[in-house]
Parts: structure tokens; C-alpha cells; sequence
């Protein structure tokens, strides 16, 4: 019985965290608050291993040709500083805004002149960090997103696409400039819980 019930809330798309059944959203905006790409994982998934998996599903159309896939420089909080997200932003020549963690910088220092260098971010760019904050509290105006409701994931994504895609329209001045839209993507994640678990 309880293997079927696990099976269940996997497929669901919830797990099992210290607020009960919770599902996570991920997301990456520009500092307009526009939101560029989203994933839902269960509610005790890490933030670091989605973040090579957001950025992938990041897709600004221009005009003409193919769609813009690599940001200027991509903020996010200590969550997402480790060696594979810095390695993979490195690789495709994007500037990585995100901070240190303590005991990662003690065990480099541990290491002495094998440890590598010091991790350094702009600290002006991880000041907008805010607004990946206030697109989520956005995205929650709608009571059916702020508690998920939905029994399928794929409906629970496709109301947070609906409301992502509608927040784009909410304000004309903040519309997405294929140039300069990507100068610099935030990242983060929010846990909902279900109704019934409340």
C-alpha cells in the first residue's frame, strides 16, 4: 500500500517536505518580471540540480531567425552555487551572479593553491534578485497556483504557463526586447502545497 501511495504522489508531482505534500516551481524571469521559463518538481526536491534544466528551457523569439537561448549573466541565491552550475555557465560563456556558500568557501581555502581561485559576483546585478521574488508573488495572485488544486501536474504547468504568458500582457511598458530581454535571468524556486493537505 504504501508503494502505490509513493508511486502516486512521484508521478503527481508531490513530495513529501516539513509543510506536508508540497510541489516546487522553478523559475527563471528578467529583472522586468517577466517570466522566461518554468518547472514544477516534488516539494523536496534541491533547487541546484533544476537549474542547467530552467535555463535549457529558456526561449526569447526575435524577429527574424532562432530564438535567444543564452542570457548575459544568470542570478540566483547560494542555492545554486556549485561546481557543475559554474562549469556549465563557464562553458557557454554566461557570467554567473551567484554567491559562495560558507562551506564551500572553507573547504577551498582548505585546499590552499589547489582550491582554485575566489568565487566573485557583481553585487549590483544580484541586488535585482528581488524581482524573481515579486514575479512569483505575481504568479500567486492566482489562488489556484499560490494552492495547487490541480490533481495532474501537466494542468498545474500549464496554469502556471497561462499565468506566466498573461503577466507579459498585464503591463505594456515591460514588454520583452529580444536584445536586451536576456541581459540578465534570475533564478529561483517556491514550494505550494495541495488544497486538501492544508
Amino acid at each position: 500500500m504504501r508503494r502505490r501511495r509513493r508511486a502516486r504522489l512521484a508521478v503527481a508531482d508531490l513530495g513529501r517536505s516539513r509543510g506536508g505534500l508540497t510541489t516546487k516551481a522553478h523559475l527563471s524571469c528578467v529583472p522586468q518580471c517577466l517570466p522566461l521559463s518554468l518547472k514544477i518538481t516534488a516539494g523536496q526536491a534541491g533547487d541546484s540540480p533544476q537549474f542547467i534544466p530552467v535555463l535549457n528551457r529558456i526561449r526569447v523569439p526575435g524577429p527574424v531567425g532562432r530564438p535567444r537561448t543564452r542570457p548575459d549573466a544568470v542570478a540566483g541565491d547560494k542555492a545554486y552555487s556549485s561546481r557543475q552550475n559554474r562549469s556549465h555557465l563557464r562553458k557557454r560563456g554566461i557570467k554567473a551572479v551567484i554567491p559562495e556558500k560558507k562551506d564551500q568557501a572553507a573547504h577551498r581555502k582548505n585546499r590552499g593553491s589547489r582550491g582554485g581561485r575566489p568565487v566573485t559576483w557583481d553585487k549590483q546585478l544580484y541586488k535585482l534578485r528581488n524581482s524573481v521574488e515579486r514575479t512569483i508573488n505575481k504568479i500567486k495572485d492566482w489562488r489556484g497556483l499560490a494552492v495547487r488544486y490541480d490533481k495532474k501536474p501537466e494542468s498545474y504547468q500549464a496554469g502556471l504557463e497561462l499565468r506566466a504568458g498573461l503577466s507579459g500582457s498585464d503591463t505594456s511598458d515591460h514588454s520583452l526586447d529580444h536584445n536586451s530581454a536576456q541581459a540578465l535571468v534570475l533564478l529561483s524556486a517556491q514550494a505550494q502545497a495541495p488544497a486538501g493537505d492544508r
